[in-house]
């Protein structure tokens, strides 16, 4: 009789470890208890390894000083640089002339008009109201210079977006190239492009021109690439069957298909460079920033307020506008059909009582916004601002006042924080970050991101940017717990949506300089009001794309839940955040990007660190302190983008 052996027992792992994330921290652990002894053995712990550091003073000096002498004499900027510096002062000097000379009522007139083709009458009262608004509160010249600086920069934003979108939506290879480039461009902070820039062209409008332009252009490259490669396949080959060339379908239906992307890649891009218009008057782009920016350094807040509202009633109406054109919104010529007028008489018609307007004014020679027009707010601004420092600032009692909050939260929560990512070694801070981009993406997101925390260690500057690095963390803490409960809020409550719209619209259209007016006049100069404005400037955001997500939760689900007796905190809990997960980590990646951006910002109002560096470098025009500073948050926007970031797998089995 044959014996029958019995298969051998497989051998499993624990079922804990089949789990992705945890195997992926103990295959992490693993290589750290080897790896570690022999980073201790060879460096110390503690703070990074001063001989894992790289002095960049004297190279960056010398390359400072070479480009300062031959500013003026070599070929490179005399017929390179140069001939681009002129191009822009003669453009944004040309549009601030044709605006001068069409005076108040004429660029009201047209503006009102545009706005009225566009998206019909309200908004076009509405853009009326927002251009008198600026001559009334006596800021008439600085905004048609804003203006003028974003006509030229927004065209050229627009132009090179286009190009790159082209490039990189009709060809995988350009697609692939160019997106590293715009991900690491979309999470650089404003600040980190102006000292390069100042450094080649000096300080005046053609550094801020070009500062503007490349911050603003990814956004129109990438949703152009998007277009362009989201068109209907069904449609294209149609169009193919007929005979036409790559050209023909490139401008009978690719473009065409692709309008309202690029109708989005143009309003983003008008936002993006009006806030960083504003940034530039760091670097003498004068205009209304500049006004907010002298107002903020001698802690004039009614004076930067006054300049702060016509930025936002500028960012509010090109907003509108803008998106009105990608939604297709409004039917402007609904009212002349009702009257039995054509929308191309009544187009006329409007556009011939704007120049007769116009005219009008010039020669009754009242191009300038007249004096006695004007409202000063400073004062009575001012005036409040004392009462608030009396009675809200502190003493108040019971609560405290804004000082006291300001200052509880910097012993409480920053001064801990900090020090506490100080005292880490230096090698657990790496091990923090790639076990956090490991988990969430795949071992070549860890490896990305403890690349940048790396590479700001080797650059010497390990300190200021965990500090920089506590204020994030605290700054995106805040907004999470506020931006999570208001989105659920609106997410559960179409009234509470409605209410909220409008506010959320205006905070998420104003530029980041204008955040810091009201948090320095509540709480005064220092971290904690960086931090104030940051959290400020990141939560609508935070809270419109929770909302979002909750809402487009399967209804099924929730129907399903709600038969098996769930209440509203259970459906919550168990079906709507779990399933809106996706939105909710887009949510935090881009409250930490956002943060990121202002809390470097905050170094004009004593939020030191790596903020305060390229401010300094800036003042100062040394290039080391400076552009170390910059490209440290470049690794830093980048490291927090990879660690908040899911990574999509292309295979089942993953990494």
């Amino acid at each position: 009789m044959a014996t029958v052996t019995a298969p051998a027992p497989r051998v499993s792992l624990p079922g804990v470890l089949k789990h992705r994330s945890v195997a992926k921290l103990a295959l992490l652990a693993l290589a750290a208890a080897v790896l570690v002894p022999l980073a201790n053995a060879q460096w110390a712990s503690g703070s990074w390894p001063a001989t894992l550091t790289v002095d960049l003073t004297e190279p960056l000096g010398k390359a400072s000083d070479w480009i300062i002498d031959n500013r003026d004499s070599h070929p490179l900027f005399l017929y390179g640089f140069g001939y681009v510096s002129n191009a822009v002062v003669l453009c944004v000097r040309a549009v601030y002339l044709v605006l001068l000379a069409a005076g108040w009522a004429g660029v009201t007139g047209a503006a009102a008009l545009v706005a009225w083709r566009v998206a019909g009458v309200r908004l076009a009262v509405g853009t009326a109201v927002a251009f008198l608004a600026c001559g009334l509160l006596g800021m008439w010249i600085p905004t048609m210079q804003t203006l003028a600086l974003m006509v030229v920069a927004v065209l050229v934003s627009v132009a090179v977006g286009a190009v790159l979108g082209l490039a990189a939506g009709l060809s995988d290879r350009m697609d692939r190239i160019l997106r590293p480039v715009l991900d690491t461009m979309q999470v650089l902070p404003a600040f980190a492009y102006l000292l390069p820039v100042v450094l080649i062209f000096g300080i005046g409008v053609p550094a801020a021109v070009l500062a503007t332009v490349v911050y603003a252009a990814p956004p129109m490259a990438r949703l152009t690439s998007l277009g362009l490669r989201g068109a209907d396949k069904e449609v294209l080959e149609a169009v193919e069957s007929l005979g036409s060339t790559a050209r023909q379908r490139l401008l009978t239906a690719r473009i065409p298909l692709a309008r309202r992307e690029l109708l989005l890649g143009l309003n983003q891009t008008i936002m993006m460079a009006l806030s960083m218009a504003v940034i530039a008057s760091v670097i003498g782009a004068g205009g209304l920033g500049d006004r907010v920016y002298q107002a903020l350094a001698s802690v004039d807040v009614g004076a930067a307020l006054a300049a702060g509202i016509p930025i936002v009633l500028l960012a509010v109406v090109l907003d509108r506008v803008t998106g009105a054109a990608g939604d297709g919104d409004g039917d402007p010529g609904a009212g002349t059909r009702r009257g039995g007028l054509s929308r191309r008489a009544g187009w006329a018609a409007a556009l011939a009582a704007t120049v007769v307007v116009a005219v009008a004014v010039r020669l009754a020679g009242r191009l300038d916004w007249p004096d006695a027009w004007t409202l000063n707010i400073a004062e009575p601004v001012n005036r409040a601002v004392d009462w608030m420092t009396d009675h809200l600032y502190s003493g108040v009692p019971v609560i405290g006042g804004t000082a006291d909050w300001a200052g509880h939260f910097t012993t409480w929560v920053l001064d801990p924080l900090r020090d506490g990512l100080q005292g880490l070694p230096w090698w657990s801070v790496l091990l923090i970050v790639a076990a956090l981009a490991w988990v969430i993406g795949t071992w070549r997101t860890a490896l990305t991101a403890v690349l940048a925390m790396a590479a700001i260690g080797v650059l010497g500057v390990w300190k200021p940017s965990l500090d920089t690095l506590s204020q994030v963390l605290a700054a995106v803490a805040v907004t999470l717990v506020l931006g999570f409960a208001t989105g659920i809020a609106a997410a559960r409550s179409d009234r509470f949506e409605r209410l909220l719209r409008p506010v959320l619209d205006v905070f998420q259209t104003m530029p980041q300089f204008v955040y810091l007016i009201p948090v320095v006049a509540l709480f005064g100069v220092g971290r904690a009001p960086a931090v104030a404005a940051a959290v400020v400037y990141a939560l609508p955001a935070v809270v419109r794309i929770t909302a979002q997500g909750l809402r487009q939760v399967d209804p099924a689900a929730l129907e399903s839940a709600r038969s098996l007796g769930a209440g509203s905190g259970q459906q919550i809990r168990q079906v709507q955040l779990p399933l809106a997960r996706p939105a909710l980590l887009l949510a935090l990646n881009q409250g930490v990007v956002l943060v990121l951006a202002v809390v470097i910002i905050g170094g004009l109002v004593g939020g030191g660190a790596l903020g305060y560096d390229v401010v300094f470098g800036l003042a100062q025009g040394d290039l080391a302190t400076g552009l170390v500073a910059g490209a440290a948050i470049v690794c830093l926007g980048l490291m927090l983008d990879r660690v908040t970031q899911p990574t999509e797998r292309r295979t089942k089995k993953g990494a």
